[in-house]
């Protein structure tokens, strides 16, 4: 992939292109890959330095690329984008992931949890190779701004410039991680063509809790073997105490539910059932403090300890403690701020695109990625999703010749 800055470009003239793609994350490398094999000749425009940024910063804590499981399990981690999704996840899936990572020279391992990682653990090695391989335009620094007339519209390093593309694959991110280039602006300028995007809303992200002073020595401590419950559903996991609230793997994987209103809570003891936990209480010899004999009796750390404290005091007896250790209120605040989720709901809606993921209000404009209204959990559904939708835009995007 080669890089320029655009400094043959003239301020004000309108230049014809062949294939356009905006966003350098994976969703919009994979539509620039498949639109190149195609043979289109494409330019891929990034407002950042550097491409793949939001993808290089999820490497930091290792790679999660995909997730090892059979194809209708691992859809329906999708929610109510499942059906959608679908043929996109069966073509680009777990499988197809892993077979295109170790085409790109990184060896693979899967993790107990079936977690698919580069032997790696990083982005970077993967990122270079990727752009190494696309026959395509890298323009860094070039920042779509909307449209003047049919044109589209960038501010470049060497000012403004104006393109004129037959097909267009847009793959701007979500509103999450502003600073890695994610910023939802892009939601207006669609609505200035009329088209209504489903709000964005936070997701993979932690919540704010109001700590009192007590909690403060467990600020970083984190918080294992509970089972979060969400209204019916609930999940093993762990959380991590934070001074802004908790958050954490196990917080994550609930909390789309908890963002639309469903209780929560945790259950400090998943290994025994309500009526051990009381059989245990009502043995608690009477010169023993209650919190050591939580210790003893039922294996409650000092974080667990705080956490019954924080959400339950004054602690009730026996019967009354033994339901609110099994179910105890998550008091919180509501969601931390949009930027710091992980990831983002909302954006584009199905009923906005076509079979191929092309705008029906706007012919030869395709989209991919988190611009679109879906969600996932992490654990590897997050950059596969990105990828299959890319690669699907991608391919159809060739096709067109408008």
């Amino acid at each position: 992939m080669t890089a320029e800055d655009g400094t043959d470009r003239p301020e004000g003239k309108v230049v014809a292109l062949d294939a356009l793609v905006i966003g350098a994350g994976p969703a919009g490398l994979m539509a620039a890959e498949e639109l190149a094999r195609a043979g289109r000749d494409v330019v891929l425009a990034e407002a950042k330095p550097s491409a793949g940024r939001k993808f290089l910063m999820a490497g930091k804590s290792g790679l999660n690329l995909t997730k090892d499981a059979p194809v209708d399990a691992f859809v329906a981690a999708y929610g109510d984008a499942a059906d959608w999704l679908r043929p996109m996840l069966e073509e680009m899936g777990p499988e197809a992931v892993k077979t295109w990572a170790e085409g790109l020279g990184q060896p693979l391992f899967t993790g107990s949890s079936g977690r698919v990682f580069p032997e790696a653990m990083k982005a970077s090695p993967l990122l270079r190779a990727w752009l190494g391989r696309i026959p395509a335009t890298l323009r860094l620094g070039w920042r779509w701004t909307g449209w003047l007339g049919d044109a589209w519209r960038f501010e470049t390093p060497e000012g403004p410039c104006f393109l004129a593309p037959r097909v267009v694959v847009l793959a701007l991110g979500g509103a999450s991680w502003r600073r890695l280039g994610s910023d939802g602006a892009w939601a207006d300028w669609m609505a200035e063509r009329g088209i209504e995007i489903a709000p964005f809303k936070p997701a993979n992200m932690g919540f704010v809790v109001e700590w009192s002073d007590h909690m403060r020595p467990h600020f970083g401590a984190p918080v294992k073997a509970i089972r979060l419950i969400t209204g019916e559903k609930s999940v093993r996991g762990e959380a991590v105490i934070s001074a802004r609230g908790i958050e954490g793997g196990g917080v994550y994987a609930v909390s789309a539910a908890v963002r639309d209103g469903a209780e929560f809570a945790f259950d400090l003891t998943p290994d025994l059932s309500k009526g051990e936990v009381a059989a245990r209480l009502a043995k608690k010899p009477r010169k023993q403090t209650l919190s050591r004999y939580l210790g003893k009796a039922l294996g409650l750390d000092p974080v667990k300890r705080a956490l019954l404290q924080e959400w339950g005091r004054p602690l009730p007896q026996e019967q009354e403690l033994a339901r609110l250790i099994k179910h105890l209120p998550v008091r919180h605040q509501g969601p931390r701020p949009i930027d710091e989720a992980i990831s983002t709901a909302g954006g584009i809606r199905e009923t906005d695109v076509d079979d191929t993921l092309m705008m029906r209000a706007m012919p030869g404009v395709f989209v991919a990625g988190e611009m679109l209204d879906w969600e996932a959990p992490t654990g590897g559904y997050l950059i596969t999703g990105c990828l299959a939708t890319g690669r699907w835009a991608g391919l159809h995007a060739a096709r067109w010749h408008g």
